[in-house]
């Protein structure tokens, strides 16, 4: 099963995301900030990091960067409403996904899908 960590300020777009992705067959595991991230990636193997970028002590790009440090093997998607923040991640953070606030939650298990598609084994 595909493991995410979700890393999220806000309470109820988290609980939205952590809904849908857990509803489309991932393993979440929800934190509100980069902080909380952290001995996450260090003790556990995830195979995505999906992050909101502008968060309070730790930011998704700092996150992300921390993240491919200690665990270069988890993917990265970042999610945001900011176009400014969008141009700074694809310069800091250039493999990562980027996927825009507003979306609905079925194009955010699209895009993870998109991901991870040659992990999923086809059904005949």
């Amino acid at each position: 099963m595909i493991r995410i960590l979700l890393a999220e300020d806000d309470d109820s777009m988290r609980a939205y995301i952590q809904r849908a992705l857990e509803n489309a067959g991932y393993s979440i595991s929800a934190v509100a900030n980069g902080i909380e991230a952290l001995p996450l990636l260090e003790t556990e193997i995830f195979d995505l990091l999906l992050s909101d970028i502008v968060m309070p002590e730790m930011d998704g790009i700092e996150l992300a960067q921390r993240c491919n440090e200690i665990s270069p093997s988890t993917k990265v998607m970042f999610i945001t409403g900011f176009a400014a923040v969008t141009l700074r991640a694809n310069r800091e953070a250039p493999h990562a996904k980027m996927l825009s606030k507003p979306f609905h939650l079925k194009d955010l298990v699209l895009e993870v899908e998109r991901m991870f598609e040659d992990a999923i084994p086809l059904r005949l």
